[in-house]
């Protein structure tokens, strides 16, 4: 039901509706006629960063992360990052999920439902083991994650994309506060500072006599 109109045109509130009486001009008639305004209350911003992880994310990322050799705060890092645990996330260009997989990138991990959290984060997990292995170096691999493998073995280091920079010193910067609460390990300082030149393994893309593409390290 709708709250009535109060006689000196100011709006009044029932639930998440108001009414407001206000007077117009008739413009078929030219006289002053009250009617009544219905005003809907905006709804609240989105606000990524205020997002909860939904139930069960934070075990099912260490249990998926201890399985595949990757530090779970790792990708929590990278979770809050992408999508601020939002299972439903779709980015502008498409990435799906807690951790915005690409479909593309989805079906080469095995991923069936990029909006099952489940699935999504053995993806993302998966993916994120590959590209450590392939550069050796969680800074890279972060910055692969973001702009893509081709991208980091191009400029050999971290792709000087404004927004993959800026990525990495966030994820990093989530990756070094998280490792801080756990105790006294010791943070990576290639993580830990914007300044810090990480010391890498060049590496080398090729193509085969077939036509393949192929990445490696020395």
């Amino acid at each position: 039901m709708f709250a009535a109109s109060a006689p000196d045109g100011t709006a009044r509130e029932s639930g998440k509706v108001q009414t407001r009486s206000v007077v117009r001009v008739d413009p078929s008639t030219g006289r002053l006629v009250r009617v009544i305004d219905v005003v809907r209350s905006p709804r609240a911003p989105n606000k990524r960063s205020a997002a909860a992880a939904p139930p069960n994310v934070h075990s099912l990322v260490e249990t998926t992360a201890r399985s595949y050799d990757v530090d779970p705060l790792l990708v929590e890092s990278v979770i809050q990052t992408e999508s601020a645990y939002q299972p439903g996330a779709v980015s502008p260009k498409g990435a799906q999920g807690l951790m915005q997989l690409m479909p593309a990138t989805a079906r080469r991990f095995g991923v069936n439902d990029s909006f099952d959290p489940k699935e999504n984060i053995e993806g993302g997990v998966k993916y994120l083991k590959y590209l450590q292995n392939l550069f050796q170096d969680d800074r890279l691999a972060i910055a692969a994650y973001n702009a893509g493998e081709g991208a980091v073995a191009k400029y050999n280091g971290v792709p000087p994309y404004k927004e993959t920079v800026a990525y990495v010193e966030k994820v990093s910067r989530k990756y070094g506060k998280a490792k801080e609460k756990t105790g006294p390990a010791v943070v990576s300082e290639a993580l830990n500072s914007s300044e810090a030149v990480p010391e890498t393994r060049p590496v080398i893309a090729y193509t085969d006599s077939q036509g393949r593409w192929h990445m490696t390290t020395q």
